[in-house]
């Protein structure tokens, strides 16, 4: 059968809040029976949108990454629940049932994404339910899909053997795969908020002037071994992506014709910028 999956890409999100906004224009005062009571006006965002500023000024990257309720297949919401006020259908979307959750404040409490919201108000866990009344009503997607204006945010109904070639072919990966909780909400480009970059910026002087270095050779060492190779574009800038945040100790060596090899060591915690590195 084919289940519903929705496919982030973080390279794409620019952090504008449409997905956000469509939620609660969806269900801020509107009751849905069966799928949702309403939204809160305030202290609610189904879909969190969260941001992660990498490396200093002026080689510095902001990411953006929508958060919801992963709809996960091996959901701990649903071992919490009682009374069946949490349902698993069969298209891979999880609903919390207004009525039969109140009170089961554990149900909200159990998410280790942290997606699922707490009413107080009404005494009852809330999540993003990916919009399944309009889904039922014969939408073909989710509103936060249709208002996305980069793309970043669009959803798919796959068999699931279809979804994982698709999860290969793609580089998709989950959110938090440490707690194994087989998400339907997958993220293209991840390593943009997840991980860390080395960069700098490499100039020379010649004739009393300082400009950039085009085209020096960079390489980057971890343990010994070279894990990184690049060339400084025509701003004399190069980055290494995608390492591991904590990573311990790196070296940087740079060479450039007619100038002396430059090497330094980098022992990275978060992202590190480096903007002038002057060749001799």
């Amino acid at each position: 059968m084919k289940k519903w999956n929705a496919i982030i890409d973080v390279e794409k999100c620019n952090g504008c809040h449409l997905c956000t906004l469509a939620v609660k224009d969806e269900y801020v005062g509107n009751d849905w029976p069966g799928y949702s009571a309403e939204m809160p006006k305030h202290g609610h965002d189904w879909i969190n949108i969260k941001q992660k500023v990498r490396g200093q000024a002026p080689l510095v990257d902001a990411a953006y990454i929508p958060v919801t309720c992963q709809h996960c297949d091996d959901a701990p919401c649903l071992k919490a629940a009682k009374n069946g006020a949490v349902t698993k259908r069969d298209d891979g979307i999880i609903i919390i049932d207004p009525e039969k959750s109140r009170g089961q404040k554990q149900i909200a409490e159990s998410c280790p994404h942290n997606s699922i919201f707490w009413n107080e108000e009404k005494e009852i866990p809330q999540i993003w339910t990916f919009d399944a009344h309009l889904l039922d009503d014969g939408w073909t997607g989710p509103r936060a899909q249709q208002v996305c204006a980069t793309g970043c945010f669009k959803t798919v109904k796959l068999e699931d053997s279809e979804m994982k070639k698709l999860a290969v072919e793609e580089g998709l990966e989950h959110l938090n795969p440490e707690h194994d909780t087989k998400p339907r909400v997958w993220y293209k480009n991840l390593f943009r908020y997840r991980d860390c970059f080395i960069a700098g910026s490499v100039a020379a002087e010649s004739d009393g002037i300082v400009d950039c270095v085009e085209g020096a050779t960079v390489s980057l060492k971890h343990n010994g071994d070279q894990v990184g190779a690049a060339e400084t574009d025509i701003y004399g800038d190069f980055k290494f992506d995608q390492l591991p945040e904590n990573g311990g100790d790196y070296i940087v060596e740079i060479t450039a014709e007619g100038r002396e090899p430059h090497s330094f060591k980098v022992t990275l915690g978060e992202s590190q910028s480096f903007s002038d590195i002057m060749l001799t």
